[in-house]
């Protein structure tokens, strides 16, 4: 199995530096390299989530734009493993027309994050506006107070 085409994200795990990246010329096609239909798949396959935190919640927020709320599913697996999923459906065609380029990307798109251990899954809000999904996952207070850090010093 591939360790860069995963799609749980997890803050542990070795995708976090991809030696090859998008320099890799001769992977440029898996990775949303130049032209044809697989990379408008690509497009919504990889769709971009940033995720953040505060002292009091983790926020993601996805950029789905042209997608609608109704074609967006937010779900929790295994208690501990948000997953982001959603489909932008092709318009209906318009019998007679001629099409000369077609660039908006479609199809369905499905990322998941491995949760950390202070995440209150019971509690997640969301909300989508002008096609940014915002999910915020609220920390459990008792969790962070439990965490137990000792410094090692360094000889």
């Amino acid at each position: 199995m591939d360790p860069f085409s995963s799609d749980l994200w997890d803050p542990f795990s070795s995708d976090l530096w991809d030696p090859f990246g998008a320099s890799w010329p001769l992977d440029a096609g898996r990775r949303g390299g130049e032209g044809g239909s697989r990379d408008d798949a690509t497009a919504m396959a990889r769709t971009n989530i940033d995720w953040h935190e505060n002292d009091k919640e983790h926020i993601f927020s996805a950029e789905i734009p042209g997608v609608r709320k109704e074609h967006v599913k937010v779900e929790v697996e295994d208690g501990n493993v948000l997953k982001i999923s959603g489909e932008k459906t092709r318009e209906e065609e318009h019998k007679g027309d001629a099409w000369n380029r077609v660039e908006r990307s479609f199809g369905s798109f499905m990322r998941r994050f491995r949760l950390p251990e202070n995440a209150k899954a019971d509690g997640i809000r969301c909300t989508m506006q002008d096609g940014v999904l915002r999910v915020v996952v609220p920390k459990d207070e008792q969790a962070q107070k439990q965490r137990n850090v000792r410094s090692i010093d360094i000889a």
